[in-house]
C-alpha cells in the first residue's frame, strides 16, 4: 500500500531524470541562456521578479483588479523570460510534483474551454487562470531563496496588518453596508461587519485567514523577542479583524487551520515530549478549543446568533440564498458532467440564468468545490483533489524532513498547510477564493510548499512512511 501511496502522491518521481531527456524541455529551456549570460539587467533576474511579486501582494487589497491584471501579466512574461534563459540543468531542479498536477489541471481547463457552450466567454476568463498559474511558477522560483521567502511572508503579514487595523477602525468608528450582508430579521442586522479596504467582510476574511495561521507560527520562526512581540501583535489584531467581519465562513475556516495548526504543532514537538504530555497534550489542547468555542457560542451573542445561522436552512436569507444557488449549480453538473461549461465567472454568467430561480442571481456557486465541478466537470474535480492531496503530501514528508534538521523553516511549512487547509473550510460555502486578492495568496502558499521540496530516495520515502519511523538530528 505504501509504494501505491507513493505513486499516488508522486512521492518519488524521477523528474531530473525525466527533464534530462526530454525533447520539449530541453528544446525550449535554455533557448535564450547565451544572450542571458551577456545581459546586464537579467543578472539581476531574481531580484526582479522578487519586485514584480512585491508589487503584487503589496497593492492587491488596495488596487483595482484590472491594474492588479496587468501586474500578472508582466509576472507571466517576466516568468517565460526567465524559463526561456534558464541553464536547463538548473531548470529540471525547480520542477516540483506540484508543477506537474498544475500543469495537468490547466490543460483540463483549456479542454473544457475548448467544449465550453460559451466558448468565448470561458476563454476570456482561461486567460486569466493562467495568470494565477504562472504566477504560482515565479513564486515557487523565487521563494527558493530563503532571502525573498522571508521578504515575501513578511511583506504579506505587514499589508495584511494594515488592512486589519482599517477593519478595526471601522468597527469602532461605524462603516456603512455595501450590500445587504445580514438577515433584516436577525437581531444582528444593525451590527457592523468591518470589510476594510477590500469592500466585501467575506472577502476581507478569506483574505486574513492566512494572516492570522502565518502570524501565529511566525511566533515561534522569528527568532528576536521585538519580532516575536510584532508577531504577537500580528495575530490578535488579524484575528480581531476576521472575527468582526461576522463571516460564518470565515469562522468555519479559522477553525479548521487552529486545528490543523495545533495538530502539526504537537506533531512537531512531539519527539521532545516526556511521554505523558505526548499522549495527552494534544487531546488537552483541543478539549480546552472546543470548550472554548462552546462558551462563545452560549455566552458571545453575534457568534450565537451566526452559529446557529447555519443550521436555519431557508430560514436565514443568506443559508436560503447559497441553498438555490447550489441546488442551481447542482443540475448545471447534471447536463455538463464530465467537462463543466469551462472556467470562470464569465462562462457562469452565460449559462447560470437557464437554470436559477427568480431573483436568485449569482455570480459563482458559493463553493468551491461545486465550483470547480461545474466549471471543468468530474475530470477537473478529480484532478483539483489530487493536486491537493499532492500538495499536502509534498508538505508532510518536507516537513519530516526539516524536523529531522530542527530547522525554524518548519514552521513556514506549518503555516502553510494550516492556511490552505483553512482556506479549503472556507471554500466549502462561499467562492472568495477566485478573487484576486485571495486567489494570489493561495497560490503564494502553495509556491511555499513547492519552494521547499527535495527529491527522496525510494527507501528513504519508505522510512518516513514507516509508522516505526524516528527522527534523528542530523
Amino acid at each position: 500500500m505504501n509504494l501505491v501511496w507513493q505513486r499516488f502522491t508522486l512521492s518519488y518521481l524521477p523528474l531530473r531524470q525525466y527533464l534530462a531527456t526530454s525533447y520539449l524541455h530541453r528544446s525550449l529551456v535554455g533557448l535564450l541562456h547565451s544572450w542571458r549570460q551577456s545581459s546586464l539587467l537579467m543578472q539581476w533576474g531574481e531580484t526582479i521578479a522578487a519586485i514584480l511579486l512585491t508589487l503584487i501582494y503589496g497593492l492587491a487589497p488596495f488596487v483595482a483588479n484590472e491594474l492588479l491584471g496587468l501586474i500578472l501579466l508582466g509576472c507571466a512574461a517576466f516568468w517565460l523570460l526567465l524559463t526561456l534563459s534558464d541553464e536547463t540543468t538548473a531548470n529540471a531542479r525547480s520542477v516540483t510534483p506540484i508543477h506537474l498536477l498544475v500543469l495537468l489541471y490547466w490543460g483540463i481547463a483549456c479542454v473544457a474551454t475548448a467544449l465550453s457552450p460559451v466558448k468565448k466567454a470561458a476563454f476570456t476568463d482561461l486567460r486569466n487562470f493562467t495568470l494565477y498559474l504562472l504566477l504560482f511558477a515565479l513564486c515557487a522560483r523565487v521563494l527558493t531563496s530563503p532571502r525573498f521567502r522571508s521578504w515575501l511572508i513578511t511583506l504579506y503579514l505587514h499589508i495584511s496588518l494594515i488592512v486589519s487595523v482599517y477593519g478595526l477602525r471601522q468597527w469602532f468608528f461605524g462603516a456603512p453596508a455595501l450590500a445587504t450582508w445580514v438577515d433584516p430579521e436577525s437581531p444582528l442586522s444593525k451590527s457592523t461587519r468591518v470589510y476594510s479596504y477590500l469592500g466585501n467582510p467575506n472577502l476581507l476574511a478569506g483574505y486574513l485567514l492566512p494572516a492570522v495561521v502565518l502570524s501565529a507560527v511566525a511566533i515561534f520562526a522569528w527568532q528576536s523577542w521585538w519580532k516575536k512581540a510584532l508577531a504577537l501583535t500580528m495575530l490578535f489584531v488579524n484575528a480581531s479583524c476576521l472575527y468582526l467581519t461576522s463571516s460564518r465562513g470565515g469562522w468555519i475556516g479559522l477553525v479548521v487551520a487552529t486545528l490543523t495548526l495545533l495538530t502539526l504543532l504537537y506533531y512537531w514537538w512531539s519527539v521532545q515530549m516526556p511521554p505523558f504530555w505526548r499522549t495527552w497534550s494534544l487531546w488537552l489542547i483541543l478539549g480546552s478549543l472546543f470548550g472554548l468555542l462552546f462558551v462563545a457560542i452560549v455566552f458571545v451573542e453575534p457568534v450565537r446568533e451566526r452559529f446557529f445561522s447555519i443550521f436555519s436552512g431557508k430560514g436565514d436569507s443568506s443559508s436560503k440564498f447559497r441553498t438555490n444557488v447550489w441546488n442551481a449549480a447542482f443540475k448545471m453538473v447534471q447536463d455538463y458532467p464530465i467537462t463543466g461549461i469551462g472556467p470562470g465567472h464569465n462562462a457562469f454568467n452565460k449559462v447560470y440564468p437557464l437554470y436559477q430561480l427568480p431573483r436568485y442571481n449569482a455570480l459563482s456557486a458559493y463553493s468551491v468545490f461545486l465550483e470547480v465541478t461545474v466549471e471543468t466537470g468530474f475530470i477537473g474535480l478529480a484532478c483539483f483533489l489530487w493536486l491537493l492531496i499532492v500538495t499536502f503530501n509534498t508538505a508532510f514528508l518536507q516537513l519530516q524532513r526539516l524536523r529531522e534538521l530542527k530547522s525554524v523553516e518548519g514552521f513556514w511549512l506549518i503555516g502553510a498547510i494550516a492556511s490552505l487547509a483553512g482556506m479549503l473550510g472556507h471554500g466549502l460555502v462561499d467562492t472568495v477564493w477566485y478573487r484576486p486578492e485571495v486567489n494570489t495568496v493561495w497560490w503564494l502558499l502553495v509556491a511555499l510548499i513547492a519552494s521547499y521540496y527535495k527529491s527522496l530516495p525510494l527507501n528513504r520515502t519508505r522510512e518516513f512512511n514507516s509508522p516505526n519511523s524516528e527522527p534523528t538530528a542530523s
